[in-house]
């Protein structure tokens, strides 16, 4: 009988130590050590399909297909994945509880199987019956899609070699578990193991497989960080509590780009595309408010039109406050001090709000020029032209840089009716001539402010 021996196992990043410590030496996280009991044993615990032993090939001698992807008929979706589902390739997804991943993979790999080969959703948190309710309620109805309750791997292991699907759902690899571990589901031993072997199966079988991940407190999918190393596509579904908008975001795609996004809307009766997000973000902006700019944010290969809403108000406080939803905290500190020292704007007693509605969030550079004009229209409480956009990003002396996609940015104004465009003069040099929006070329922060106030 193979002896048995104990080790502390750090559940957040998966160090070993033989004795029990209070804080992990290597993440620092206090409390985080769990005993675990390990059997020497040999060989692997699991093996997903082992086949027969395979030689090297010369690189110029293996064979690809390039229309291989699998597309779901939800664009938002195979967006992201980079134009479709690549055959064994292994998806992680994760969000927040609640937030709709259960829901997202079941309509897809639903719309996967109806006319298509079947699909195995294998389902640990629910079960078979609960599954088919939520199915009911998404007006879900395909016979190549099926469901199975299972908590065991080897017992999943067997039902995809007799079903053999072209997709595999396991929701979630935190309930899974293997009898070669004597350790609880959900433990790093068991995640690793686990995990291992799925994406094993995958990779020889050529079955693609989604893996959906809980999340800690902290937003980080829970488990080894090896688990988004091992994996080919790393997904986030985010969303704000109150907002009935989701977003499908790639942190890490093999066969795909990480800039796109999806966005879906949720219902009654399930997630619903949003074809065209600018329109939908920008469908309850108030006209003639002061503090309200809309900007072209590039996501991906699309740009999206978001307004970014400011308030500026006088603060009572020691430590006015500076609250910042969907942009960066520190580039907003940045754009204030430059208002401070070359608009000689004063913010030391005012409190600043920053929002941007709809509950996305921005990043690039080219959305500071809307941030400026946004404050500096607050501020004043002075509204500007509803109808005109900004993009370019602000330098330390004042100055306006160029931006990068500036003709898609435009184009996508122009569509959704804005009549005038506040951009680099670099970039408007470079833009052929554009009837509608008017094009308006600044250098300088000043020049801005000459046009708008």
């Amino acid at each position: 009988m193979a002896r048995a021996r104990v080790i502390y196992e750090c559940q957040n990043c998966g160090f070993q130590s033989p004795k029990w410590l209070g804080r992990c030496p290597d993440c620092a996280r206090w409390d985080s050590l769990v005993e675990e009991a390990v059997t020497a044993r040999p060989g692997t615990p699991v093996d997903g399909d082992a086949g027969p032993a395979r030689s090297p090939s010369p690189i110029h001698a293996v064979t690809t297909d390039t229309d291989s992807r699998l597309r779901s008929g939800i664009e938002e979706f195979d967006r992201v994945l980079g134009g479709g589902l690549v055959d064994g390739s292994a998806v992680l997804i994760g969000g927040d509880p609640g937030i709709g991943k259960s829901t997202l993979l079941l309509q897809a790999v639903a719309a996967l199987s109806h006319d298509g080969p079947p699909c195995l959703y294998v389902s640990g948190e629910e079960s078979e019956q609960q599954v088919k309710m939520r199915g009911r309620r998404i007006s879900l109805a395909s016979s190549n899609l099926l469901v199975l309750s299972e908590t065991s791997l080897e017992r999943i292991l067997e039902q995809v070699k007799a079903v053999k699907p072209a997709v595999l759902v396991v929701d979630s690899i935190q309930t899974v578990h293997t009898s070669a571990i004597p350790s609880a589901p959900g433990s790093i031993g068991q995640v690793r193991e686990c995990s291992s072997a799925l994406i094993s199966l995958a990779k020889k079988t050529g079955i693609a497989t989604f893996l959906v991940g809980h999340v800690t407190k902290d937003g980080a999918i829970a488990g080894p960080r090896v688990l988004e190393h091992m994996v080919d596509t790393v997904l986030y579904f985010e969303g704000e509590r109150g907002h009935s908008f989701r977003i499908l975001r790639a942190v890490k795609n093999r066969f795909g780009s990480t800039n796109e996004i999806g966005v879906f809307e949720m219902q009654e009766a399930g997630l619903r595309e949003v074809s065209n997000p600018s329109q939908i973000f920008l469908s309850e902006r108030p006209l003639g408010g002061s503090g309200s700019v809309v900007v072209p944010s590039m996501e991906g290969t699309r740009p999206i039109l978001v307004e970014i809403q400011s308030l500026v108000t006088r603060s009572f406080l020691t430590l006015p406050r500076r609250t910042c939803i969907g942009v960066d905290t520190s580039r907003v500190a940045l754009i204030l001090a430059i208002l401070e020292k070359r608009k000689g704007m004063n913010f030391f007693d005012k409190d600043v709000f920053i929002n941007v509605a709809g509950g996305v969030s921005v990043s690039e550079p080219a959305v500071d020029l809307g941030i400026a004009v946004g404050v500096a229209s607050s501020a004043q409480d002075r509204p500007v032209d509803p109808y005109m956009i900004f993009v370019g990003e602000v330098g330390l002396a004042g100055e306006i840089r160029t931006v990068s996609r500036a003709e898609a940015r435009v184009a996508e104004a122009g569509k959704l009716g804005f009549r005038k465009c506040v951009l680099p003069q670099g970039n408007c040099k470079q833009l052929p001539h554009i009837e509608h929006p008017e094009l308006i070329g600044v250098r300088s922060l000043e020049e801005c402010w000459e046009i708008l106030f």
